[in-house]
């Protein structure tokens, strides 16, 4: 019988040693590696097995573009992909791709496909910051994502980006990756590649670029519409100074050169420069689809007067300027139609780089009075006339009290007066006299086709209406009562010339009677010449015929003015996108002036 040593008395009896159970959760820990690494292995096998085509890497689809054009042919806007010459990097300038690397990956020649010093710099610097500032992308990851993949922040692209990455280094020399990302990037305004950008913003191809030029289009890729310097000069400025700084920290230029091409930046090429009517120009393009399949280039055929769209875009945007912050007016909306409802300017907005949202079009906003368009109107075509005497007592409809702006009543007035001075309780009357049905119906046959509220709180403007609708239907009063479909296209057709769609004439015909229209004129021009509107007239006592109506919602929180004149119909509505009250502001004050200025001055332009 073998002694046992003291030692091996120091355990009890079945527990295992010290190093056999060390053993053992090394054993647990190498198995668990391994089962770890199968599961990566697998995932990025199965992420791999995903990935897309990759064998027309250098083939570039791009959609159809759409030149938006004016009845006499000045170009407003180019929508679509345009790409350019796909050059070699040797064919261009040196200063163009070393600017490139310089901002974008500066280690480019350096790393495989994947910079892990850049990966740590950039967390790095993002920790500090507190929030992304950097990313830590090659040059080579940015053509893996661009050409191949979504723009998707998830772990799958992420992988198959790395993937991809690491297949274009196998592939492709340095050379080829950084012309293929020089060639495909985009570089805003519908551009992709640097020869497209360079044509669009400075009328020359890539291969002519300067070290000034250079800089700027590098600067493009880390955003290029903040960059842009047709809508950010200032700020693509800076951004190209930033570039020729990163070119003077890696030795690419000196810091002479640098200066001298900070100092004389580039001016862009007339066509880059933003043209009159973007919010027009965005309604008609988002139209197109309606009319035909765009499977080609077109050219787009527009009822844009560049002159009115100017005198609309200075006059809302001016004013809002000068007593918008004293009147807690932020933003506002101005459209300009003619006799049979062609568009002839539209500002959907006071400053479109701020903002795209079309304010004139997308926007559902409470009309106030001048809704009561449609009650009179209502009430006309049932025997009402605008001398007819009506009561403008306090009056309760259900659990509804309207009440007049101005306090007080005025007992028996006129039709005629009582419009003049929007009285609500005549208002409320009305609707009650004639029914809410037919009010709808009167708003349904002029055009309006948002929701209508179900009661007769309607009568005071209850209920969102775009502003293009309600100038619509104050058309349909000026042009002696045909209903108008407003319009902003006249014609497509193809690059070659060919006519593919041409207007013929639209809209729900004549909607109401020549006396009723006679009569309803007679009461908007009384608004203008004694009553709310007075503010809007242009030419008292002198050039009659000037007609409109002011509206107002509680709190203020909208305020409007519409009205028509020597052929034009103009809309102007002005408030607060968060719904925000405005400082006491009506339809018959800033409004109504903004509304003269624009008619006065379109008046001459037509």
């Amino acid at each position: 019988m073998t002694p046992i040593s003291k030692a091996e008395n120091l355990e009890p009896p079945g527990k295992p040693s010290i190093g056999a159970r060390l053993k053992r959760i090394t054993l647990w820990i190498a198995a668990g590696c391994v089962w770890v690494l199968l599961g990566v292995a697998g995932l990025v096998a199965w992420y791999a097995y995903q990935l897309p085509p990759i064998d027309d890497l250098m083939s570039a689809s791009r959609r159809p573009g759409i030149t938006v054009v004016t009845a006499d042919g000045t170009m407003l806007a180019n929508s679509g992909d345009f790409y350019g010459t796909a050059y070699a990097v040797t064919d261009l300038p040196l200063e163009l791709p070393q600017a490139v690397i310089a901002i974008e990956d500066h280690r480019f020649y350096q790393h495989h496909g994947v910079d892990p010093m850049g990966l740590v710099r950039a967390f790095w610097t993002n920790l500090r910051a507190g929030h992304m500032v950097q990313g830590g992308s090659t040059i080579t990851q940015q053509v893996a994502k661009n050409v191949f993949l979504t723009p998707d922040r998830t772990l799958k692209r992420k992988i198959q980006e790395v993937l991809l990455a690491l297949w274009l280094e196998h592939r492709f020399t340095k050379a080829e990756i950084l012309g293929i990302y020089l060639n495909r990037a985009y570089l805003g305004a519908g551009t992709f590649g640097v020869d497209a950008a360079a044509q669009r913003y400075f009328n020359r191809r890539a291969t002519d670029l300067d070290l000034a030029e250079s800089a700027v289009l590098a600067g493009l890729l880390k955003a290029p519409v903040r960059y842009s310097p047709a809508h950010n000069p200032k700020l693509a400025a800076d951004r190209a100074r930033t570039v020729l700084g990163a070119m003077v920290t890696y030795g690419f230029v000196t810091a002479d050169q640098a200066k001298a091409a900070a100092d004389h930046l580039p001016t862009l090429a007339e066509s880059a420069i933003p043209r009159p009517g973007p919010y027009f120009t965005d309604w008609v393009i988002d139209q197109v689809p309606g009319y035909l399949t765009i499977d080609r280039d077109l050219v787009v055929v527009t009822t844009l007067n560049p002159a009115i769209q100017s005198i609309v875009d200075h006059s809302l945007s001016g004013e809002l300027a000068a007593e918008g912050p004293k009147r807690r007016a932020s933003t506002g909306a101005a459209i300009v139609m003619s006799e049979d409802g062609a568009v002839l300017a539209m500002s959907g907005g006071p400053n479109y780089s701020l903002s795209q949202f079309n304010r004139s079009v997308q926007s559902l906003r409470q009309p106030g009075s001048s809704f009561k368009l449609f009650v009179y109107l209502a009430a006309l075509e049932h025997g009402r006339t605008p001398d007819s005497m009506v009561l403008d007592a306090p009056i309760t409809i259900g659990d509804w009290t309207p009440h007049n702006f101005e306090k007080g009543y005025r007992g028996e007035l006129t039709m005629t007066e009582a419009l003049a001075h929007s009285v609500n309780t005549v208002a409320a009357r009305l609707i009650l006299e004639v029914g809410h049905h037919p009010v709808v119906q009167m708003a349904r046959r002029l055009g309006i086709t948002a929701p209508l509220a179900n009661d007769d709180t309607l009568a005071l403007g209850s209920s969102g209406v775009s502003l293009i609708e309600l100038t619509g239907a104050y058309t349909a009063v000026s042009n002696g009562g045909t209903g108008v479909w407003p319009y902003g296209i006249t014609e497509i057709r193809d690059s070659g010339g060919t006519v593919l769609w041409r207007r013929s004439g639209s809209g729900p015909g004549h909607v109401l009677e020549e006396p009723v229209v006679t009569a309803m004129d007679q009461m908007l021009q009384a608004v203008v010449d004694h009553g709310t509107g007075k503010a809007a007239n242009f030419a008292p006592g002198s050039d009659p015929g000037i007609a409109g109506k002011t509206g107002t919602t509680s709190d203020f929180r909208d305020a409007w003015f519409l009205g028509y004149h020597g052929g034009l119909t103009t809309g102007v509505w002005l408030g607060n996108d968060d719904d925000t009250p405005m400082d006491k502001e009506t339809g018959g004050d800033l409004p109504a002036k903004i509304w003269r200025q624009i008619m006065t001055k379109a008046l001459e332009a037509k």
